[in-house]
């Protein structure tokens, strides 16, 4: 019999704040980083794969959160575990202790998100099948008991979800098929970059363009006078054809937001990604209306099932952007996706970081085979930046991702990476980079 042995953590952090990779009005200098799990088995050729991404300073508190799981998991029978996740999930997102800690918000929330991640690589590795794949091959029934539907059967009752699921049913063989000759439409964020000089902006631009990306996403909201001599660059360099996002990253009150929307409405804009706080339902509806027709997403930062139920509910967006390791973990994310093909909204995932395009790419993938059964109105972020560290890194070709093939979450990282990278005694972070953020010092 094959048990769940261990944890193996580890605080893994990379100085992109030294070159401003992934700087934004409200992140200006981030080091991508991921609090990281693996859990062990007695045997040891099965292991699973997750993580938090986070941008440095507290992913040893993710750690700390992971860890203090491991006494839930550890010792149970493997096959009993993969045999019933969604027992699992609702087990750890439902321990009453851990609850008061959120309720389902949060480090301890998304710490719970980073082991499911992890069982279901591990789950998907042993089916011989990608993540993406292995889901949409389930049965109806079998995806609706992953689920958790607790607060939301007043616009998603359990019946409502399982037709859903049916109706994906239909002809999930064809759109496999289509989805492993095509992949999916991408959109890139890497040269949009708060930090990032004109010069850099220019030379990125050019390249997206012929890489043969159809949308560009750029960051806004520190100067509106340099948001827009930069949107004026970008739309110059990439013509009329090309898409051009923003996204402004929470900085804004309402009433700024839409004025600042209504400055930039000259440049054609595709959507105005989180204009404010992520928790502020009924001002992000405000700000929707007011700025129309100028789409409005959202989503990274939405902490949890009930607050995107109450977004769309509200009609508070147009776009739903899903994040692999904000929520807990795969289950939650089936009935994200479920609530918006209720509401019709497409979902564009958010994949801004160390290994969430990896792990947001599989969720993508079964989207359009097995729920929304199409993939129009819809594309999944992509930044050129550190998938040299993962075993199955994504892939992106002409534009579009490329259909992840192995085995798994594509969520395991290189052992090498995790050593070099963990901080802060890897050699990556000894000495410090220069630019990069320090340690805290110790009171």
């Amino acid at each position: 019999m094959t048990r769940i042995a261990r944890f193996e953590t580890y605080d893994v952090r990379f100085p992109t704040s030294a070159t401003l990779d992934g700087s934004d009005a409200m992140n200006p200098s981030p080091d991508y980083a991921a609090a990281y799990v693996v859990v062990r088995t007695t045997d040891e050729s099965v292991s699973g794969h997750g993580f938090v991404f986070t941008i440095g300073r507290g992913n040893d508190v993710e750690l700390a959160a992971i860890r203090a799981l491991e006494p839930a998991v550890a010792g149970l029978d493997l096959d009993g575990v993969l045999g019933d996740l969604g027992g699992m999930s609702r087990r750890l997102v439902g321990d009453s202790q851990l609850r008061w800690l959120g309720p389902e918000k949060g480090v301890m929330h998304m710490a719970i998100g980073a082991v499911l991640n992890a069982l279901f690589d591990l789950a998907a590795k042993r089916a011989g099948l990608p993540l993406w794949k292995w889901l949409a091959g389930l049965a109806p029934a079998e995806l609706l008991d992953f689920v958790d539907l607790r607060y939301l059967t007043d616009v998603l009752p359990r019946s409502e979800a399982l037709e859903i699921l049916e109706e994906g049913k239909r002809d999930v063989a064809t759109r496999v098929a289509l989805l492993e000759a095509d992949g999916v439409e991408a959109y890139t964020t890497s040269p949009g970059w708060l930090g990032y000089s004109d010069e850099r902006l220019r030379a990125l631009l050019a390249e997206a363009k012929q890489d043969g990306f159809a949308q560009v996403k750029m960051k806004i909201g520190k100067s509106l006078d340099d948001d827009i001599r930069r949107l004026g660059l970008a739309r110059e360099l990439l013509g009329p054809s090309t898409r051009i996002a923003v996204d402004a990253n929470q900085v804004f009150e309402t009433e700024q937001a839409i004025a600042w929307a209504h400055a930039l409405e000259r440049f054609d804009i595709a959507w105005l990604e989180e204009p404010t706080s992520p928790d502020d339902i009924l001002a992000t509806a405000a700000i929707r209306r007011a700025v129309a027709p100028m789409p409005v997403a959202a989503g990274e930062h939405v902490a949890n099932r009930v607050v995107f139920k109450q977004l769309l509910q509200a009609g508070a967006i147009d776009v739903m952007q899903i994040d692999a390791c904000r929520v807990a973990g795969v289950p939650e994310n089936i009935v994200n996706l479920l609530l918006a093909a209720k509401f019709n909204v497409p979902v564009c995932p958010h994949a801004g970081g160390v290994g969430l395009c990896e792990a947001v790419q599989h969720l993508a993938f079964f989207d359009y085979a097995a729920i929304s059964g199409h993939s129009e109105h819809r594309r999944v972020e992509w930044i050129d930046h550190l998938h040299e560290h993962f075993v199955s890194p994504a892939a992106v070709a002409h534009g579009r991702y490329v259909a992840p093939g192995a085995p798994g979450a594509s969520t395991e990282m290189h052992q090498s990476s995790l050593e070099q990278f963990s901080f802060p005694g890897g050699p990556a972070w000894s000495p410090a980079p220069a630019g990069a953020s320090p340690a805290p010092v110790p009171a």
